[in-house]
C-alpha cells in the first residue's frame, strides 16, 4: 500500500509545546552522551574483517545498507511534517519543533552509515568504490510508510529503533574485532536515545488523546516490517541469515507490544492508555 501523499496537517498533531518538550529532553540527553567522530574516534588501522565469520561480514553489509538509506528516511519526515505554507500555523509550529530533532537525528544516522562504510573499507571487506556501488540501487529506492495518523510515524520508529538497538547489542556480543565492537557500541547507544525520544512522543500522544490513538498504534504493530524489507533483493533470506549470526529475533522489540495492545483493546476504555504507558516504561529499561 503506498504512503499517503497527504501531510500530517490536522488537529491530531501534538501541541507545539509538547513536541518542544520532548525535543528539549532529547537534546539534554544528547549533550550528556559521550561524543564520537568517525574520523578520529576509532583506530581504523586495527580493523580486521578476517576476525569475522562469513555471517558476521554479511551482517555488516546488511546493516550498512539499512543505515545508508538515511536520505529516504529523512524525506519521509519532511514530506509528512512539512515546514512551509502548506499547513496551518499551529501545525507548522509543531512541525518546526519536530524539525529540530529530525535534523539532529538525521546527522546521527548518517554518521552510522559513514562509520559502517568506513569499517568495510578499513577492515578489508571492500574498497571504497565497490562498497559505494553496493549502496546505490537500494539507496535510490523510495521509502514509504502507509500511515495517515501522525502518531503512527512515531510508533513505527519506536519499534524500529528498539529493534535496531537490540540487534547491534547482540551482534557486538559475538564479534571478535574490537573496532567493529566499538562501532556497534556507539550505534546502539545512539539508537537507544532515538528510541527514548519516540517513546516520549508516543507517551505524549497517549496522554493527550487517550483511547483515540490506541487503534492507530495497533495498526502499526500489526503490519510492522523493518525498513527496506520490500526493497532489498532477497531481504528475508538475508535477514534470517544475519539473525542467526547474532541469535536475534527481530520481534524481540515488539512481540510484547503486540500482546499489550491486544489486551488494551479488550480492556474498558480509560484503562487502555495506562496499559500502553506501562509498556513504554518497561521498554526504557530493556
Amino acid at each position: 500500500m503506498p504512503a499517503t501523499s497527504t501531510a500530517c496537517a490536522d488537529a491530531r498533531v501534538l501541541p507545539a509545546e509538547d513536541i518542544a518538550r520532548a525535543v528539549g529532553q532529547y537534546f539534554t540527553g544528547a549533550a550528556q552522551a559521550r561524543p564520537w567522530s568517525v574520523e578520529s574516534g576509532l583506530d581504523w588501522d586495527l580493523a580486521d574483517a578476517n576476525r569475522l565469520s562469513e555471517g558476521q561480514r554479511s551482517a555488516v553489509e546488511f546493516i550498512t545498507l539499512i543505515e545508508d538509506h538515511l536520505p529516504g528516511y529523512f524525506s519521509l519526515y519532511t514530506e509528512h511534517f512539512p515546514v512551509d505554507g502548506s499547513v496551518p500555523p499551529e501545525v507548522y509550529a509543531h512541525n518546526r519543533e519536530l524539525y529540530h530533532f529530525t535534523i539532529r537525528w538525521a546527522s546521527e544516522e548518517d554518521t552510522h552509515a559513514r562509520a559502517l562504510t568506513r569499517y568495510q573499507e578499513a577492515s578489508g571487506m571492500g574498497d571504497a568504490a565497490s562498497v559505494r556501488a553496493q549502496l546505490i540501487l537500494p539507496g535510490q529506492a523510495r521509502f514509504e510508510l502507509p500511515y495517515e495518523h501522525p502518531v503512527q510515524f512515531f510508533a513505527y520508529a519506536l519499534i524500529q529503533e528498539k529493534a535496531t538497538q537490540i540487534y547491534y547489542q547482540q551482534l557486538r556480543a559475538v564479534v571478535d574485532d574490537p573496532v567493529l565492537a566499538h562501532v556497534l557500541t556507539r550505534l546502539s547507544r545512539d539508537e537507544a536515545r532515538h528510541f527514548t525520544f519516540m517513546a516520549d512522543v508516543v507517551t505524549s500522544y497517549l496522554r493527550a488523546y487517550g483511547d483515540a490513538v490506541v487503534e492507530p498504534v495497533r495498526e502499526v504493530v500489526a503490519g510492522f516490517r523493518m525498513p527496506l524489507s520490500d526493497t532489498i533483493r532477497g531481504y528475508w533470506r538475508w535477514a534470517l541469515k544475519i539473525a542467526d549470526t547474532a541469535s536475534y529475533d527481530h520481534t524481540d522489540a515488539y512481540d510484547h507490544l503486540i500482546k499489550v495492545i491486544n489486551r488494551a483493546v479488550d480492556t474498558p476504555r480509560g484503562e487502555r492508555v495506562d496499559t500502553l504507558l506501562d509498556f513504554i516504561g518497561s521498554c526504557r529499561t530493556t
